[in-house]
């Protein structure tokens, strides 16, 4: 079995020994399978492990590579699919129990577009049961249980994505598929203390993935870097026909370069959260201060005011409420885990139509005024949480009642964003920092997110889990 030293190194790094034959597709995903299946148990970190079709996977990479036919940087990497992506053949349990045994006869396009990326799929990650479609209150929230956090297992990982973000803060694969419609990627992401890209909406094709909220419902990377981010997004991008949101071939399309604007435009909103906590805000100010150093322009810079997060909440609860019809109407969403999410999609229904649509023409003058915001800057930059992970017991509901107006309005706005580690608090869990940019400016997160990371080691920290 391969070290542990390989198996925390970045997609890039992989891919040159694999190019290199310093090892084999088949020994790499052997060893990853291996760590997975050992710690799992301790994580409740997937769903499912899909040994089989990686085994094949990876005997199929190991011919071509073999034979010279390389088909990129992915190719013969190991990864996880959050379980709300269509994968022919196993079980699609989106983390609910009423859709256990559910399967489809298809993969979804992301899935496609991975395997012809010649990439290894080693399991389907464990998820919030309907990516918190109907709301909960507990981390328990899930057909596996809790996941727990790999640097303190008596946290949690946080978000819809969590799965997918202990396996790759853990090493269980090397990057993972997550989603996002309200800081699923960012917030996993800054507790696990890894890299994760939400991606420009409509830039990735939803087709085969859960619906939670068609208008806001995104597919992103998350990984050791946010290079390797960069290279997945690249692999995932795409117009597709089937995907009735999907944008334009031209829109839709990332070309990943690792040039980038010189200097780095970056604004520092004073007005992101309220009260961070100290250790979080000492951690976001170094990380600013050290940009600053390596030639950004950082100033100060405000996010709109206005009832950005009340519309955003309203669109994901009504968008829920449609796409879990059938849930509510059977009965069947008693069946789930959370006492919360088996009744809040009643008290959902009673929002109004005239509601929705306001919320609606809120977003498209938010859209205006958040666009208006990067004729300024590049990019805007804020702690990616004012907390860092939470304990698995907690009560989300009041414990996490603090105002999220960068997650509303990044979601609300389709804004593409990225969280990259920048620091750890005093009882040792990781901070996050973010970066956000204009819509389809994905490249600029990118690129302010790499100039941090190549001026600090925190993304090479590993968790004490082995």
């Amino acid at each position: 079995m391969l070290s542990e030293d390989i198996l925390y190194l970045s997609v890039r790094e992989i891919g040159r020994h694999l190019r290199e034959k310093k090892f084999s597709p088949v020994e790499l995903t052997e060893s990853y399978l291996a760590r997975s299946e050992r710690l799992n148990p301790k994580l409740n970190a997937y769903v499912t492990i899909t040994r089989e079709l990686a085994m094949e996977q990876a005997r199929a990479a190991e011919k071509e590579i073999t034979a010279g036919h390389y088909r990129g940087p992915l190719h013969g990497i190991p990864y996880a699919a959050k379980d709300l992506l269509a994968v022919k053949g196993y079980p699609t349990t989106w983390g609910a129990k009423p859709y256990a045994n559910q399967q489809f006869d298809y993969n979804a396009t992301v899935i496609e577009r991975l395997n012809n990326a010649g990439a290894i799929l080693i399991g389907k990650a464990a998820m919030i049961e309907l990516a918190g479609g109907m709301n909960y209150r507990f981390a328990s929230a899930s057909l596996t249980g809790a996941t727990k956090n790999p640097w303190n297992e008596g946290c949690w990982t946080c978000g819809s994505s969590s799965g997918s973000a202990a396996i790759a803060s853990a090493a269980l694969a090397a990057f993972a598929i997550g989603t996002e419609t309200w800081g699923s990627i960012i917030c996993p992401s800054a507790y696990c203390g890894i890299s994760g890209l939400r991606p420009t909406f409509g830039r990735v094709s939803r087709y085969g993935a859960m619906a939670l909220a068609y208008s806001q419902d995104k597919i992103g990377s998350m990984g050791r870097t946010a290079d390797d981010c960069a290279l997945v997004l690249e692999a995932i991008a795409g117009h597709d026909p089937l995907d009735r949101s999907s944008l334009s071939p031209e829109e839709a399309a990332f070309a990943y370069s690792t040039a980038s604007p010189s200097p780095l435009r970056i604004g520092w909103l004073t007005n992101a959260w309220a009260k961070p906590a100290p250790d979080i805000a000492a951690a976001a100010q170094d990380a600013a201060d050290l940009l600053k150093q390596h030639g950004a322009k950082i100033s100060d810079a405000k996010l709109p005011e206005g009832p950005y997060e009340a519309a955003a909440g309203t669109i994901v609860a009504v968008e829920g409420v449609a796409a879990f019809r059938s849930l509510l109407d059977s009965g069947k969403v008693a069946e789930l885990a959370d006492p919360l999410g088996q009744i809040n999609g009643y008290v959902t229904e009673q929002i109004s139509a005239s509601d929705y649509m306001q919320a609606l023409q809120i977003r498209g003058v938010f859209q205006k005024r958040v666009d208006a915001l990067f004729d300024e800057f590049d990019v805007v930059m804020a702690a990616s949480l004012p907390v860092a992970a939470t304990t698995l017991e907690m009560n989300l509901e009041t414990g996490l009642s603090f105002a999220d107006p960068l997650g509303g309005i990044g979601n609300l706005c389709g804004l593409p964003a990225i969280s990259v580690p920048c620091g750890f608090t005093a009882e040792k869990l990781p901070v996050g920092i973010q970066f956000i940019a204009r819509v389809r400016n994905d490249r600029d997160v990118v690129a302010a997110a790499n100039l941090f990371q190549q001026h600090s080691d925190w993304h090479t920290k590993r968790p004490p889990i082995s």
